[in-house]
């Protein structure tokens, strides 16, 4: 079990007494003034946090960021937590040349296969993701919206960059960030 399913309970139960403490005066007619967040509301030694905001379809739990070389020129990306994008992390470094492939994406060899197991649901790929296509083994990034969701094409992650940058991009350099 990982520690951040450990946590979770942790987390959960001063939300879960103050929202009872709430409940249960919220028939009091005396105004009270509202509890700022503090260390009481939290366990020693535990900071207050504001929860995340949920993933996007394309991406998974946790964002890792990687460094992109497109052309010569650095690019913000970032891949999912998935399985598959963390197997494609310990490949990293990467320089790839790149091909079109159908007018839509440029496509790119792998040195071996990404493990798929515990893939999330198929989702359609936008402009800008980072995908595996199982099958074929290889790198894709979608310059165009990509075609109806495929158990075959994983996505890995995103490229925030433009679809004409991409659309032409000969060759790309992937590494992990620092």
């Amino acid at each position: 079990m990982n520690s951040a399913v450990r946590r979770r309970p942790v987390r959960a139960a001063p939300a879960a007494v103050l929202l009872l403490a709430v409940t249960a005066c919220s028939g009091d007619a005396q105004e009270s003034t509202p509890a700022a967040p503090s260390s009481a509301s939290a366990s020693p030694g535990q900071q207050d946090t504001t929860a995340p905001t949920p993933p996007s379809p394309s991406s998974g739990s946790t964002a890792m960021d990687i460094r992109v070389t497109l052309d010569g020129r650095p690019i913000e990306a970032t891949l999912n937590d998935s399985p598959a994008a963390r197997d494609f992390a310990a490949l990293l470094p990467l320089t790839l040349g790149l091909e079109d492939f159908h007018g839509t994406e440029r496509v790119a060899d792998l040195p071996r296969k990404l493990n798929t197991s515990g893939a999330p649901e198929p989702v359609s790929a936008k402009v800008g993701d980072i995908a595996y296509y199982a099958p074929w083994g290889n790198l894709a990034l979608f310059y165009q919206d990509g075609p109806a969701p495929s158990a075959d094409l994983l996505i890995l992650g995103h490229l925030d960059v433009s679809a004409d940058q991409l659309g032409g991009a000969p060759r790309i350099t992937i590494e992990a960030a620092a």
